[in-house]
């Protein structure tokens, strides 16, 4: 290579480097807001993560706490007051039910449980609990008719508890003294997936009290 195309070589890479060096003078913020922008957004997503963890942690402790008090008009009261959303202000509103029926009073409990049994925009497993929790309470407010209805929808298949739901039915008939249909009803629910063994003992009995035979009971 002649001494004049050398000479060439490096007045153009001297170029370059001034052009580079320009460009990055230019337009070289925009990476170094690009690099903060990104560490910046990392530590307040794990800000944001530790917040999040940190109130779930006393949210449960000031449950915790409230479950802990003497007395049940306490623990109502105390549960009254947390301010929660979404599920698990529906738990607190199970946890006051609970509450209510502990003090002898179904009436209450009927009247917290309500409005949630029949919340379509919360998880049906936890309506439906309040609705089978209203079927267990009975009382004045809830009548036979109401009775009925909550059991046919909890009866539905796969609905989380349609077991207990044909078993409260089964315990209906009997103790409207139709025993033959109790039986039947009683027998096909005994055909039923996934059965708890406590369930399977408790329509066992019911059918052997009401008379069935034992072959019956057994198929």
């Amino acid at each position: 290579m002649s001494e004049a195309d050398s000479f060439i070589d490096e007045v153009n890479e001297e170029v370059r480097r001034e052009k580079l060096f320009r460009t990055f003078r230019k337009y070289g913020w925009i990476g170094i807001m690009a690099v903060v922008l990104i560490v910046g957004g990392a530590a307040v997503n794990e800000y944001r993560k530790a917040s999040a963890t940190s109130a779930a942690e006393a949210l449960g402790d000031s449950i915790i706490a409230a479950l802990e008090l003497p007395g049940a008009p306490a623990r109502i009261g105390a549960l009254g007051e947390i301010e929660a959303g979404g599920e698990v202000e529906t738990v607190i509103e199970l946890l006051v039910a609970a509450e209510q029926a502990a003090t002898d009073d179904p009436e209450a409990a009927v009247a917290t449980l309500t409005p949630l049994a029949s919340n379509p925009d919360i998880p049906a497993v936890y309506s439906d609990l309040a609705a089978f929790k209203i079927v267990l309470l009975g009382g004045d407010s809830v009548t036979p008719e109401l009775r009925a209805q909550l059991l046919d929808r909890l009866a539905t298949p796969g609905a989380p508890y349609r077991p207990l739901a044909l078993e409260q039915q089964v315990l209906t008939l009997a103790a409207n003294g139709e025993t033959e249909a109790a039986i039947e009803a009683a027998r096909a629910l005994l055909q039923e997936p996934q059965l708890t063994r406590g369930l399977l003992d408790r329509v066992t009995q019911l059918m052997l009290a009401l008379g069935a035979e034992i072959g019956d009971v057994a198929g």
